[in-house]
């Protein structure tokens, strides 16, 4: 019956033109104006989703500009470092995971804090003989890449979700896949960029710090998580124009732990979804072609298209049913009738002109394949549906972990542990199939201080989240021994915009720069203006101490205690069922069990 009712539910969003779509909701909300700058007071912050991983609660800031220029930049930095107020940044998107964009303590109480909002800062100007693409911090991916395209130009590398900025896309180290040349970071392309720092009296409060490759601070620069200062202008390296030809080849995951480093070396933008439960792993054959290759084609991938909102909220309604009703047999019916949708549709690529999908290979410009997120630009007069995660309209609402894995080999193992797991229990792993399996993608080494030090391979996966942070998941545990399987077995690096707060324990071990980086920042922000009580739980790798009760729920804590979990409903601290040194929340009809 779930998959006779979810079918249709999926095609139906995925086949049929949407009308009326409606536009994200901007990350920031004020309840008064200031003055004819744009600058507001008494203002929240909240990403995307509705809810941080390091808590649920929106981010109150006393003040919020908006500056539409560098100058403007320099004189509201300027004017923080002078009071010595708590500054950080935001873009018009806030997709990041981890409330790293919230300034000082993030409490209502807070005297004083500044957010700077680049939403209104968002040039770009292609040098087409240098073969570069400059742009403000808060331009929109989607415009860098039309302007490169429209003069004969291309960017290599892009995050798959377009609906971000450049300044926030090379602060938090996002990407691709590729090992080829410069690798899918889009940071590694970074030629040049200006950085806005904290100064003394002597130096105008502000000063900016003009960085090209090579330079001493330029490493600490690319992937700097809003650490050093604000991110004014970023220069990156473009191609000559060219196409992509994307094909998907559904095989059995049999050998997939032992066919992934090959498949990255044949495919220069190659990966791998795999679907654990479905025992299948779907490889994206993806190469570069020539401008005279036939094909106008688009990737509009059917996760980040505009979605009727009746279908994200039926589909939100039926997972919750599921959860209630401890009913796993039907999280597989989903997990089924999720990858026969996407199977059907190409998983979104189109034809010529937006055109259905009609079959492999599909051959479109760069700039119309490499990245997508057409629920990211739907306009404001549209009424009926928006990005599936809208928390307007209780449609999906999930958990995002991306573990990082070097050498490749941790990766193979890695594998082979989640394999012994699903074999324990092989309906555990549908949730995470209902979504979107487990995505696998290739970073190449990079010279940023807090870029992978080696080429890794990406593993991102989704899962639900409860609507109250206190309620317990169905197969939990699963999910929780395999993000530490992840995180400590095979000591994979959490991706900084992203995770459950629990991953980032012991991150600065897991860089060899991080002394590096820790120079630089004493010397671009020496009193700590662009700190936080929230950055530092990211970037601290410490466990909060003392553990709340129910702090393993959310993913807050990693358990140790039963109270860390949910006793009266069930869920108890214990041992992994391959990993016996994990710790996590099982479900048992007795304590003794």
């Amino acid at each position: 019956m779930v998959a006779t009712f979810l079918l249709p539910l999926l095609l139906l969003s995925t086949l049929l033109p949407v009308a009326f779509p409606l536009p994200p909701r901007p990350p920031v909300r004020c309840g008064g104006s200031g003055g004819a700058g744009g600058d507001r007071a008494g203002c929240v912050l909240s990403n995307a989703y509705g809810a941080w991983s390091s808590d649920r609660a929106d981010c109150p800031v006393s003040a919020v500009a908006y500056p539409a220029s560098e100058a403007d930049v320099v004189a509201v930095v300027a004017d923080a470092s002078a009071k010595n107020m708590p500054v950080k940044v935001v873009s018009g998107f806030a997709h990041t995971i981890p409330k790293l964009a919230c300034p000082g303590n993030g409490s209502s109480g807070a005297a004083s804090s500044l957010l700077i909002s680049t939403a209104r800062y968002d040039g770009v100007a292609v040098d087409a003989a240098a073969r570069t693409v400059t742009a403000d911090a808060g331009a929109p991916l989607r415009a860098v890449i039309d302007a490169a395209e429209a003069s004969g130009l291309s960017l290599t590398a892009a995050p798959y979700w377009e609906g971000v900025s450049v300044g926030g896309l090379v602060s938090t180290g996002s990407h691709g896949s590729s090992w080829w040349g410069r690798g899918g970071a889009v940071h590694d392309h970074v030629v040049a960029l200006r950085l806005v720092v904290p100064a003394g009296a002597a130096d105008g409060w502000a000063m900016v710090v003009a960085l090209r490759r090579g330079d001493a601070l330029f490493n600490a620069a690319l992937v700097s998580l809003g650490l050093l200062g604000v991110i004014s202008k970023v220069t990156l390296a473009l191609e000559p124009r060219f196409k992509r030809s994307i094909s998907y080849e559904y095989r059995d995951d049999s050998t997939f732990q032992d066919d992934f480093a090959r498949h990255a070396a044949n495919h220069e933008f190659a990966d791998i979804t795999w679907y654990p439960s479905q025992h299948k792993a779907i490889y994206r054959i993806d190469d570069r072609m020539p401008l005279n290759a036939t094909g106008d084609g688009v990737n509009d991938f059917i996760g980040f298209q505009s979605t009727l909102i009746a279908v994200s909220s039926g589909i939100r309604a039926l997972e919750t049913a599921l959860e209630a009703s401890r009913n796993v047999k039907g999280k597989c019916k989903m997990a089924a009738a999720e990858i026969a949708a996407k199977r059907l549709v190409g998983n979104g690529l189109r034809g010529a002109g937006g055109r259905l999908f009609t079959g492999y290979p599909v051959v479109g410009f760069q700039g119309r394949m490499q990245t997508s997120g057409s629920c990211a630009r739907s306009p404001p007069t549209d009424t009926l549906s928006a990005c599936p995660w809208d928390p307007r309209y209780k449609g999906l609402f999930f958990y995002e972990s991306t573990a990082m894995f070097s050498p490749a080999v941790r990766f193979r193992d890695f594998v082979l542990d989640v394999k012994r797991l699903r074999d324990v229990d092989p309906d555990s792993m549908c949730g995470v199939d209902a979504y979107n399996g487990l995505l696998v993608r290739f970073v190449k080494a990079s010279e940023a201080y807090l870029g992978q030090p080696e080429d890794t391979v990406v593993v991102d996966f989704n899962y639900y989240r409860a609507s109250d942070g206190s309620s317990p998941r169905l197969s939990q545990d699963v999910w929780e021994e395999v993000e530490q399987l992840a995180f400590v077995k095979h000591g994979a690096r959490p991706h900084w915009a992203k995770n459950r707060l629990a991953a980032f324990r012991g991150v600065r071990g897991k860089y060899p720069s991080w002394d590096k980086f820790g120079a630089a920042k004493r010397q671009l922000d020496p009193r700590g203006l662009f700190d936080s009580r929230w950055s530092d739980e990211v970037v601290g790798g410490e466990e909060q101490l003392p553990k709340a009760d129910g702090c393993a729920l959310d993913g807050r804590c990693v358990c140790s205690e039963d109270r860390h979990c949910s006793p009266s409903k069930g869920y108890y601290c214990r041992p992994g069922l391959v990993y016996s040194e994990a710790r996590v929340c099982r479900y048992s009809v007795s304590q003794l069990a």
